[in-house]
């Protein structure tokens, strides 16, 4: 009977040590993250979700309105954090707060996919073959501003 309570005792005395830690307001937290010594945004790029740090090469589905060596502002940014600290946006965190900039590496094209079609019984066979467009971008520095302008 001793065994079963004996995995409750260590969840509980693990959770001790994870209790959040909520900074008094948003200039704090962000000072907060900025001086830890790596950080991370979670962004919206093309449509969906990504977990970048700085100097990351990111394959997004192609954008068509960009050439190589442009450089692009991620404007969407939902979370941003360290090590030991996060800050999380309602649905985004503002873009003046938190500055992240992505340069175009190239334009390329996965593997070929083949598609084969058949009916049975009916001598149609049909072969589709594709490759799919990507473009590939290099993650900048993530700044994070002093103070949050209001």
């Amino acid at each position: 009977m001793a065994s079963l309570f004996r995995p409750l005792r260590n969840i509980a005395a693990r959770s001790l040590h994870t209790q959040p830690v909520s900074p008094p307001n948003a200039a704090s937290a962000l000072s907060l993250v900025r001086s830890q010594p790596s950080q991370y945004v979670v962004a919206s790029v093309a449509g969906r979700k990504y977990l970048l740090a700085p100097r990351d090469l990111l394959t997004v589905p192609r954008l068509k309105d960009v050439n190589v060596g442009d450089t692009l502002a991620l404007s969407e940014i939902h979370e941003v954090g360290s090590r030991e600290y996060t800050i999380r946006g309602n649905p985004v965190i503002p873009p003046e707060t938190v500055k992240v900039e992505a340069t175009v590496v190239e334009h390329t094209k996965g593997k070929m996919e083949v598609i084969f079609k058949k009916k049975r019984r009916k001598g149609y066979q049909k072969t589709i073959k594709h490759k799919q467009t990507y473009t590939r971008l290099r993650i900048g520095p993530i700044d994070v501003a002093q103070q949050q302008q209001s």
